[in-house]
């Protein structure tokens, strides 16, 4: 078994400005449908489309809702370069923070007050990736490459990830 990232590449209820236009929040269970609707998700190195380091499809990203955001588990290539990057620049915590792309299909909106920005609040979106980022929007969102004593959680992550997306009840 290869090396394994986790974290969070979503924390709910957090708020980040975007752009210094607006703040944003995401509800949680805002990517439970696109989860359930849409299974196939990348996992890629800054947002580009051509550093694909894992899948949900493929079984090397887990991804996995709870009450504290988006959970998930990555097993990067250790044989391709952005595998050996996204390993090497994780681990030496040069990178330790997550984005995602998605499509916001509901959303709510909040006028600020005088000194405050406008909020939106996605409550549901369609997730088509997650990316290990030096620079998040979300700074709280983590990565991190699980050591040696870590490995039997995270196996039991992956397995409980891919039985609840074949609809059997983990307890």
């Amino acid at each position: 078994m290869g090396k394994i990232i986790t974290g969070y590449a979503v924390r709910f209820n957090e708020e980040t400005v975007i752009a210094g236009l607006f703040r944003e929040k995401i509800a949680p269970g805002a990517f439970d449908k696109s989860l359930r609707e849409r299974p196939d998700v990348l996992a890629l190195y800054g947002h580009d489309y051509n550093r694909v380091l894992g899948r949900t499809t493929a079984g090397t990203l887990t991804l996995r809702p709870d009450r504290i955001g988006l959970d998930f588990a990555l097993t990067p290539d250790e044989t391709t370069p952005d595998g050996q990057t996204a390993i090497g620049t994780v681990g030496r915590q040069d990178v330790r923070g997550c984005s995602f792309g998605f499509r916001v299909t509901r959303e709510t909106w909040a006028e600020g007050d005088y000194d405050e920005l406008p909020l939106r609040i996605v409550e549901e979106a369609e997730l088509h990736e997650i990316t290990l980022t030096a620079a998040p929007a979300y700074p709280t969102t983590n990565a991190e490459l699980l050591r040696e004593q870590n490995r039997a959680a995270a196996i039991r992550h992956k397995m409980e990830a891919a039985m609840r997306a074949r609809g059997i009840p983990v307890s």
